[in-house]
């Protein structure tokens, strides 16, 4: 069994770091021209680490699944990006940023690797602007800020809604500019399906080129995972179709352990629901509830007309409106997080207030802020959000209120990492949201963003040279040796049997079923009986699928069909460790809610003494159930705390 060492700096809070990378070892310049580095994913972290190592001298080696790296995930981060600048003046500092954030995530992190984040922020502004990101600005020139929910004040730096695409554009600056100079050479259309190891060390991939179905063998002294989230597994989120978890879960069966895989963050201001044959959700930025206000009628009979379309929002007078989110938590308003204001939409929903055409929505009401501010103002602020919705929706949103509901966006969980961000296999990394470290149970708005670029820019950079220091003396790793021979015909044995099963079922059929045995049973809200129930429909889809799946193609070529059935394959591997980890879990904490375990407020209610702790997955041999380990959450300069937003 694996023991954990999250390998913390000793001394106060505040001097971790600068202690750490003070004293941490490091590599010489005509050294690191002889290191190869592989980085999978080229979304902000991914990026941000491969042009990062790239300008170090590190010889680097970037994979992506797009055409282009311009086409990452990030690319869809909407809202903003954290930092404790302070510029408002309105009482910000490093430790409120690191402070919001162990409480917005149910104090389910780890202090060290928080206060760290928080104190790169400021970096990453700083390094964007040099780049030329256009963030928005006040009228005298300051960068401007807004506000996200779980915080008091205002921290977040933006461009419109476009911050993700912006800061991607920043990153893919820099990381054509080492592919140009030649220190990192780009595999676009590839698809990472296995990780490799020589005696016990990451020393590679198997991937499969996506465009010509060749098995590829690439090697290196050290591997970097930068492959995103796996809210996928759900079928229905926000994330892009392509996202996928194959590369931490290859991760996984090779020994790397899962950390806290059942903490999902469920985003309250998504486009609902409209159909049985929608593959995609869509997000509206959290930056909108800072101007829009919530609410659902106070009145039954209103909800019944609002539905048979006897009257529009607009004829519900103020005192029939209940403006839940101020109403329970007068603190924070509309900016509760995220957790919070999902699970109190999903209340008002599921008690018979919910709006439109399946009642499994609230209103997002801009009226009295464009009365406050005026309609260019908002429209400067949040115009492309509102032309995105009034596309998808066909109302226009400055008219009539938006129709929001609670969806699948960001996984907190992730392979577990160390305070270098190594996995519990020596040589390989996790970074961004493929890690689980910074954000507990859940994460705050703008946070993602601020994550992947601290680890990218930042902090992978610092720490792995300390385990590159030891691989000096080590000879460029061979792709032809037998570890890599055995591990690419694994991997075209199992893409064979998936295009020789010859079932009657497509792929998305099978993913589609899962995604709803996720969302009913180990989604917004879970119960023993519920996950029990959970576990027996994934084993009985699992064996299903194996028998009764249909993929068509070859895979000497293009082939999406056969790229789908492999990561689907996973999710139903995957969903079955969160199931197994929500049930495990005896407490309600962020996103992780266990009906038992609530306030009689319905807020959620922790275990302190038996869960402050961070689960670890470990898989087992011969399709035997996974060992959990505990690595045991210190909190000495936070004290803990029933969460209060109100």
């Amino acid at each position: 069994m694996t023991r954990l060492n999250a390998q913390i700096p000793e001394g106060p809070l505040a001097e971790k770091w600068t202690a750490y990378r003070s004293g941490c070892r490091l590599v010489s310049p005509s050294n690191k021209r002889k290191l190869d580095i592989i980085v999978i994913g080229t979304g902000l972290a991914g990026a941000s680490a491969a042009a990062s190592l790239g300008e170090l001298g590190y010889n680097v080696k970037a994979f992506c699944y797009q055409d282009t790296p311009r086409r990452a995930h990030s690319i869809a981060a909407q809202g903003g990006i954290n930092a404790a600048k302070n510029y408002p003046n309105d009482g910000d500092s490093i430790h409120r940023l690191f402070h919001d954030t162990i409480k917005g995530g149910d104090y389910r992190a780890r202090e060290a690797n928080v206060y760290r984040l928080a104190e790169v922020s400021n970096s990453i502004i700083d390094l964007a602007v040099a780049q030329g990101v256009p963030f928005a600005r006040e009228y005298g020139g300051l960068l401007a800020n807004r506000s996200f929910g779980g915080a008091q004040v205002s921290r977040t730096f933006y461009a419109r809604g476009q911050t993700g695409q912006q800061l991607l554009l920043g990153a893919y600056g820099a990381l054509s500019r080492q592919i140009a100079a030649g220190t990192v050479t780009l595999y676009n259309r590839r698809d990472v399906l296995d990780t490799v190891l020589v005696d016990g060390r990451a020393r590679g991939i198997i991937a499969r080129n996506l465009v010509t179905g060749e098995i590829e063998r690439h090697a290196a002294h050290a591997v970097v995972l930068a492959s995103g989230g796996y809210g996928n597994v759900f079928y229905l989120s926000t994330n892009a179709m392509g996202s996928n978890v194959s590369p931490a879960w290859s991760a996984y069966r090779k020994g790397a352990l899962f950390a806290n895989p059942s903490f999902t963050q469920i985003h309250p201001t998504c486009i609902p629901v409209h159909g049985d044959f929608q593959s995609k959700l869509t997000l509206m930025s959290e930056s909108l509830r800072n101007d829009g206000r919530i609410w659902v009628p106070a009145l039954k009979k209103d909800v019944e007309r609002l539905r048979s379309g006897e009257i529009t929002p607009a004829d519900i007078p103020e005192s029939d409106r209940d403006y839940y989110l101020e109403r329970r938590y007068p603190a924070f308003g509309n900016l509760v997080p995220r957790d919070v204001a999902s699970r109190a939409a999903k209340e008002r929903c599921d008690a018979g207030f919910g709006v439109g055409r399946t009642g499994m929505a609230v209103f997002l009401d801009f009226k009295d802020a464009i009365k406050r501010k005026g309609h260019d103002t908002i429209e400067a602020l949040y115009g492309n959000l509102f032309q995105m919705y009034g596309q998808i929706v066909a109302e226009d949103p400055y008219r009539t209120p938006m129709m929001i509901y609670p969806a699948v966006h960001y996984t907190m969980g992730g392979l577990w990492v160390d305070y270098e961000l190594m996995t519990s296999i020596p040589g390989l990394y996790a970074i961004g949201e493929a890690n689980f470290s910074d954000h507990g149970a859940n994460r705050l708005g703008a946070s993602a963003l601020m994550q992947g670029l601290a680890d990218g820019y930042f902090i992978l950079p610092a720490t792995i040279s300390s385990y590159l220091a030891d691989e000096i003396h080590t000879p460029r790793i061979d792709p032809a040796s037998q570890e890599f021979t055995l591990a690419a015909e694994a991997v075209r044995d199992r893409l064979n049997r998936y295009l020789s099963t010859g079932g009657s079922r497509s792929v998305d059929h099978f993913h589609r079923r899962l995604g709803r045995i996720m969302w009913d049973h180990c989604g917004m809200a879970r119960n023993e009986a519920g996950l029990q129930q959970a576990l027996g429909l994934i084993g009985e889809l699992r064996r299903e699928y194996m028998e009764d799946v249909r993929v068509p193609g070859r895979m000497d070529r293009y082939n999406p069909e056969l790229e789908k059935a492999w990561r689907v394959a996973d999710f139903i591997e995957l969903g079955e460790l969160m199931a197994r980890d929500a049930l495990m879990r005896r407490e309600s904490c962020g996103g992780h809610f266990r009906e038992e375990f609530q306030t009689p407020e319905g807020e959620a209610m922790r275990n302190d003494d038996e869960y402050a702790y961070v689960a670890a997955w470990e898989a087992a041999a011969d399709g035997a159930e996974p060992s959990m380990q505990r690595e045991r959450l210190e909190f000495n300069d936070i004290k803990l705390s029933q969460r209060c937003y109100k």
